[in-house]
């Protein structure tokens, strides 16, 4: 079967057609997939995210101040980190026994009504403590179902792609994270500088979380038209994506698991400091208005997406891995002053978004891939899923808590530590992967 994957890598052999009657499935179509999922996904990740700075230490922290009230705030954010695995071992078992169609709509069904769910929260004043125990509760959730949204489409995109051809293919899955934070910022900025804050408060900022949800249904079935049909399952099992226990997984593939959730730590931990902690800093300690600041990142997103789309050729010239590490060698750089602009007013803001942004294209583009053609055929599936979801614990989960407590107690330049320590984690495990695979 190994050798199969390895003789058909190009989508041109038999494996790259379905059963009699149905046509050849195409890497394009292939990619409209990936990007629709990973869209609705991250446009879920950042509606809370928004909502974790504009509304939450308001709405279910009022008895602290604003710093305080946001640090309690980004102490649940990495509450669905921690259950994301967890979600992919208990998803794999239901892919196993009932189907990836099964699977991915209890996934999107549950992520999307835990995402909903939140809009119907009362706040601190009505209930108190609980309703920080349910958003608690809720975050819980959304990492949970998280864990059952891998659907194997990016992998079987990266095996059907040309040969030459694999940077461009990589960068593809990634194009969700800044069309979903545009959508997301845009729609903040929009409720922000249209209503009242008394009105935002009250009820405006719900409104994200009910359209999460309806993107979230639209997202199940035009992944579902795909996962599910006959071309599509012959191609994931010739490919040798299916779920495999993930015992079995980590026992014979441990070490790649390992080295793939570190390698991507330089932009994984970049992501949110592109992201989340400027909103924070902007909005704790500048009077500048949130709308402002949103349609800032939108545009920097974009210019991100951009610098995406240019990563897919670099990396076909001189290779994923020499990408990999060269954005890992410039986030360093970055670290080391880029934090400061954020305390220069908004021309200094725009110049750190923006160079961040750039930084962050070229390096999360890549980041999945890198790593994960080490895996074994039989074991790339569920392995992918697991090392995606050691990569946003360890590189993502903290990052905007750790970041905005070292930039308030000890300045903006300390918040660069946590970015740095990603950058070295990055460089030390393409070097150990690099190691491994020239004593083999």
């Amino acid at each position: 079967m190994t050798a199969a994957v390895v003789d058909h890598h190009e989508g041109q052999g038999p494996d790259s057609h379905g059963h009699a009657g149905h046509g050849p499935v195409s890497p394009g179509e292939i990619a409209i997939g990936v990007i629709i999922g990973r869209t609705s996904e991250f446009f879920d990740f950042f509606v809370y995210a928004i909502a974790s700075v504009l509304v939450f230490p308001k709405v279910f922290f009022p008895h602290l101040d604003p710093l305080n009230a946001t640090l309690a705030s980004f102490a649940l954010f990495p509450l669905a980190f921690v259950a994301r695995p967890i979600g992919t071992i208990f998803f794999m078992w239901l892919d196993r026994v009932y189907g990836r169609g099964f699977k991915l709509t209890v996934a999107l069904f549950g992520l999307g009504g835990s995402t909903a769910a939140i809009a119907f929260l009362p706040g601190y004043a009505e209930i108190g403590q609980t309703s920080i125990l349910l958003l608690a509760l809720l975050r819980l959730g959304q990492g949970f179902s998280l864990g059952g949204t891998w659907d194997g489409l990016a992998s079987l995109l990266a095996l059907n792609a040309p040969k030459e051809k694999r940077g461009w293919y990589a960068m593809i899955p990634q194009l969700g994270a800044p069309s979903g934070l545009i959508v997301a910022s845009l729609l903040f900025a929009f409720l922000t500088s249209a209503l009242s804050a008394e009105d935002f408060l009250s009820w405006g900022w719900r409104f994200p979380f009910f359209v999460a949800f309806a993107i979230n249904v639209v997202a199940l079935f035009a992944r579902l038209r795909m996962v599910v049909s006959p071309e599509y399952q012959h191609l994931f099992e010739t490919r040798d994506l299916v779920a495999e226990r993930p015992s079995v997984t980590i026992g014979e593939q441990g070490k790649t698991i390992v080295i793939g959730a570190f390698a991507p730590l330089a932009s994984f931990a970049l992501f949110h400091m592109v992201t989340v902690f400027p909103l924070s800093w902007v909005f704790i300690f500048t009077s500048q208005e949130p709308s402002g600041f949103l349609t800032i990142e939108a545009v920097a997103a974009a210019v991100g997406l951009i610098a995406m789309v240019l990563s897919g050729t670099l990396a076909d010239r001189v290779g994923r891995r020499t990408l990999l590490g060269a954005s890992a060698a410039a986030i360093a750089v970055f670290s080391a002053f880029a934090p400061t602009m954020l305390g220069t007013g908004v021309n200094g803001e725009i110049a750190f978004m923006v160079t961040g942004f750039v930084l962050l294209g070229l390096s999360f583009a890549q980041s999945s891939g890198a790593i994960a053609d080490s895996f074994e055929a039989r074991h790339r599936y569920t392995g992918s899923a697991l090392t995606g979801d050691l990569a946003w614990l360890f590189g993502a989960g903290l990052a905007p808590y750790v970041a905005l407590y070292l930039a308030a107690n000890h300045g903006l330049l300390a918040s660069g530590a946590y970015l740095l320590s990603g950058a070295v984690c990055t460089l030390l495990a393409l070097w150990i992967n690099r190691s491994l695979a020239a004593s083999k």
